[in-house]
């Protein structure tokens, strides 16, 4: 195994995606669910609360097959299908790491505190409280060699962290804004399970609770909010309520989580009954495995090296919720009514381009903007060209 730090050094191969590994494992997660299945059907809360016939078991069994079965049998179609990641990468991510609160918060804090001051820019973080008594980290980067214009509130994407968007605060500083960084419930540096998500509303809440402390700490300053994936789904949730305009002058959103694809179309169906009865269990056939976000390596190898970036499989719960905010969006893209930029990559594959699109032609804002590039992935401001796509974010922010 090579450590981590000689990843950089490793060269990138191509690596077929199909091993007798997998075959294992979905003959494993098939038996595990169907005795887990039968055991919930045999518990007194089962007994007490509902009335399943053995028909209806039967059939809850097989859909639980067919979930983790399915997925395999479009992989043995797919053989020849390939996944470009460094060899080195897959042996060292083989075991999940899945750190505690606090190795994320010490880990977190001492970024901050190597990274406090470049001449530009100082870089700082605190603790805010939420109303359910969990404590989020959120980091700031504050422009010295600028008057500073305007406040920008970040929020990321799921797995990752604030503080991977170190370089785009930076240049969003050197621009005159004020950049404060929300790293969501169970991620990152704040408190909770890593990755798990037991309800994307309270992280709604807890974005409406920041937004509004912010506006009485920075009188006087427009503040616009960017999100990635599903922070961008969030603040969307957010802003389409109405009593959030007048604290948010506007959103920038790349790759928003408005619409997502599950590994099989009946996880739709079965996620919701599982997310409540087993919420933090990991269902590795609940996503696609081997999806690429950038076509830059050196990219991948920092986030997949990182220890603050969950890889994991998808916890039920999290997966659960991200497609309840999915279905929410679609059904209220009239809602927004603010002004917006929506930034996608046209190869992404994990949330959908068409719509984002979707989102530009319905929404009820006046003042809409679309960028579409051709070709990019997944996280735009991870790819090769992200330089240029932070300068559309920046010219958009200074035009308003």
């Amino acid at each position: 195994m090579i450590p981590l730090r000689q990843l950089s050094k490793t060269p990138f191969s191509i690596i077929p995606y199909k091993s007798s590994n997998v075959v294992k494992q979905r003959l494993n997660e098939v038996s595990l669910c169907k005795k887990l299945t039968s055991m919930m059907l045999n518990s007194k809360l089962v007994k007490s609360n509902s009335r399943i016939s053995s028909k209806s078991s039967v059939l809850l069994s097989n859909a639980f097959e067919l979930l983790l079965s399915l997925p395999f049998k479009r992989l043995k179609k797919r053989e020849d299908s390939v996944f470009r990641v460094s060899a080195a990468l897959k042996s060292d991510f083989g075991v999940v790491r899945d750190l505690d609160v606090g190795t994320r918060r010490a880990i977190a804090i001492q970024r901050v505190l190597e990274d406090k001051y470049d001449g530009n820019s100082v870089r700082d973080y605190f603790l805010f409280p939420t109303s359910r008594g969990d404590q989020l980290f959120i980091q700031s980067w504050t422009p010295v060699s600028v008057d500073t214009k305007g406040l920008v509130v970040l929020l990321h994407g799921l797995n990752e962290h604030s503080g991977r968007y170190n370089n785009f605060a930076k240049q969003l500083n050197a621009n005159g804004y004020k950049v404060y960084g929300m790293d969501w419930i169970g991620h990152g540096g704040s408190d909770g399970l890593h990755a798990y998500v037991h309800s994307l509303d309270a992280a709604v809440s807890d974005m409406k609770s920041f937004l509004e402390k912010v506006s009485i700490e920075n009188p006087g300053l427009p503040c616009f909010c960017f999100g990635h994936s599903t922070g961008a789904g969030i603040i969307l949730k957010v802003v389409m309520d109405p009593t959030m305009e007048t604290l948010v002058k506007g959103v920038v959103l790349t790759s928003p989580a408005v619409r997502v694809k599950p590994s099989h179309p009946i996880f739709w169906v079965i996620a919701p009954i599982f997310a409540f009865l087993l919420p933090k269990f990991q269902f590795s056939s609940a996503i696609k495995k081997g999806v690429a976000v950038s076509r830059d390596p050196e990219a991948l190898i920092a986030k997949y090296s990182d220890p603050l970036v969950y890889t994991g499989s998808v916890r039920i719960r999290t997966g659960s919720e991200i497609l309840r905010l999915s279905s929410y969006l679609q059904q209220n893209l009239s809602r927004l009514s603010i002004p917006f930029l929506v930034l996608h990559g046209t190869a992404d594959t994990v949330t959908d381009p068409k719509a984002s699109q979707e989102l530009y032609e319905m929404a009820s804002s006046t003042d809409k903007s679309i960028k579409l590039y051709d070709g990019y992935l997944h996280d735009l401001l991870f790819e090769p060209e992200w330089r240029t796509i932070a300068e559309d974010i920046i010219q958009w922010l200074n035009c308003r």
